[in-house]
């Protein structure tokens, strides 16, 4: 197909309409649940109180609201695409943000001071019980005034577009890592699916495993490890040798592609992530990842990738007939001395070299 038919082709299959709107309505699209910022996604929601801070002094002072992209449902309700931390900042100064859940009270913030407005400091919404320390009238209609444009895609587009640019929008942004987005996109297209990751991640006998830090785990990254399992364990040594150049984008596309199915039956990916983790616990536990040095019989350092490919992938692909405890130890050991191993697990070897010979190299391995 031409270039100037794959655009045309394209076009057509998006529609969108934009207008600008005032802090007001979407105010009051919000309360009327006319407008879905997506709880579940307020887990990713980084914004610090500075950052809260100086985007209400930018309102104050009339400083450019960046434009907000909103997907039109077929029920007529908006889905928030980009602008959530904007317009979640703005529901929590007015005091109308919804907790995530019952047990958790509606948040009120109290402002920072900033650069140009330091008397914001300790400024509330409206709180009848301190006056002295809300913003009046005035400042409040300042904001309720104040325009955003809004980008509609509307509900007759293609059902990926939004998707598509969300991903686009997020990636690198205040949601700061790829994972992360996946895991917004995963709950717009298929809640199952996220919740099953989810309960993977939280297994104990996998944290234990994995043994990550504080700051990987607030990346989410469990839960891309959980992904690598889904998508590559039984994957055929063919299609892995297809990954193309950019594993992080193969993660994604297979992720949607799988979301889109439907009644897919996961329980034979369950059964192999407990009986390859169970194992793993029973044996290693949280060496199960780490570097071995036969010199001191000692497994050192932290989580490495690269063995989490061989180990992991290799023991999952024969969970209905799994290596005893005492040779799935001795196979990790032996793996460090593997010369399959040393040439592709190294520093300078991409994720999209290495597996078509790490995975393969963890299924002969741990073959029974």
């Amino acid at each position: 197909m031409a270039l100037q038919e794959e655009i045309d082709k394209t076009r057509q299959e998006i529609r969108t309409d934009n207008y600008s709107m005032s802090i007001g309505e979407l105010i009051s699209l919000y309360e009327k649940n006319e407008i879905d910022i997506h709880p579940d996604f307020q887990r990713y929601f980084r914004w610090s109180q500075h950052q809260k801070s100086t985007f209400i002094e930018s309102i104050l002072l009339g400083i450019p609201i960046p434009a907000i992209f909103v997907n039109q449902r077929e029920d007529g309700i908006w889905d928030v695409i980009d602008g959530l931390q904007r317009l979640s900042t703005i529901y929590e100064f007015v005091g109308l943000l919804k907790p995530e859940s019952t047990d958790e009270e509606t948040s009120f913030v109290k402002l920072q001071e900033t650069h140009y407005l330091p008397s914001l400091k300790d400024k509330k919404w409206n709180d009848p019980n301190d006056p002295d320390n809300s913003l009046n009238s005035t400042q409040r209609l300042l904001i309720k005034r104040a325009k955003i444009t809004v980008n509609i895609i509307e509900k007759e587009s293609d059902q990926m577009i939004k998707y598509e640019l969300f991903q686009r929008l997020n990636t690198g942004g205040s949601i700061a890592t790829h994972q992360e987005v996946r895991n917004c996109i995963l709950l717009m297209l298929n809640k199952d699916l996220y919740h099953l990751m989810r309960s993977l991640a939280d297994r104990p006998s996998f944290k234990n495993c994995i043994a990550l830090s504080d700051r990987l785990y607030e990346q989410q990254y469990d839960m891309e490890l959980i992904l690598r399992f889904i998508l590559l364990f039984d994957r055929t040594e063919e299609n892995l040798k297809q990954l193309g150049g950019d594993v992080s984008e193969f993660l994604t596309a297979r992720m949607r592609e799988e979301a889109l199915k439907n009644g897919l039956d996961y329980s034979h990916i369950e059964e192999a992530f407990d009986v390859t983790f169970n194992l793993l616990d029973q044996t290693i536990g949280d060496d199960s990842f780490k570097r071995y040095r036969k010199e001191d019989e000692k497994f050192l350092g932290g989580f490495l990738l690269s063995a989490y490919e061989v180990v992991a992938l290799g023991i999952g692909y024969h969970y209905k007939h799994p290596l005893p405890p005492d040779q799935i130890l001795q196979q990790i050991k032996m793996i460090w001395s593997d010369s399959t191993y040393k040439k592709w697990s190294g520093a300078g070897v991409n994720a999209a070299r290495r597996l078509p010979y790490l995975i393969p190299l963890g299924r002969k391995g741990f073959s029974p």
